[in-house]
């Protein structure tokens, strides 16, 4: 019979040391964050979605170029004489237009590469961290600003500067004709 009361005390005992950490943290406060209405604040140089700033932009290439998983695509078409695109807040004079400019954030690594080689400091990482999709390619971000039928147009106008150019070096370059010269023998 002594041992059934101390098998008994030895149960409520184990129970009661086992529980002390339980008992512990029931009277302090809770650090549940209530996600999403209440957000954590990030660390400044947090690595999240990228953002470009299209103003700044001059299609230079060097964040595709720095991309080690290619999920950065970006196509331009050189400006005419004609054409003034403008200056980037830094003061560069732009030279190309960007008819596409691309992040693919499904296949992006949120490693920050692409945003140091940048002059114009146009791409960038921001805070927004929540963005979850049905569907995959929802997660391809286009930041270009032309609609298709200005980018249309640009093509075709560089198109035909472009032929007119190589015709007038074809026409410079081609041997120009003599004039006749005339062999007077007596």
């Amino acid at each position: 019979m002594r041992k059934y009361f101390r098998d008994i005390f030895q149960s409520i005992w184990t129970v009661l040391i086992g529980m002390k950490v339980t008992f512990g943290h029931l009277f302090v406060p809770a650090v549940t964050i209530q996600y999403p209405d209440v957000k954590i604040k990030l660390p400044e140089r947090a690595r999240n979605r990228l953002y470009v700033n299209m103003d700044d932009c001059i299609g230079c290439e060097q964040c595709e170029l720095a991309c080690p998983v290619c999920c950065i695509e970006i196509e331009t078409e050189k400006a005419l004489p004609t054409d003034d695109l403008g200056y980037t807040s830094k003061g560069l004079k732009k030279k190309l237009w960007v008819t596409r400019f691309d992040i693919d954030i499904a296949k992006c690594c949120y490693c920050g590469l692409c945003v140091y080689p940048c002059p114009t400091d146009c791409i960038y990482m921001t805070d927004v961290y929540e963005f979850s999709e049905f569907n995959r390619n929802n997660l391809v971000y286009n930041y270009v600003t032309l609609t298709p039928e200005e980018i249309q147009d640009i093509e075709i106008r560089v198109a035909e500067y472009e032929k007119e150019q190589t015709a007038k070096k074809a026409a410079a370059s081609a041997p120009k004709p003599s004039a006749p010269t005339s062999d007077k023998t007596t």
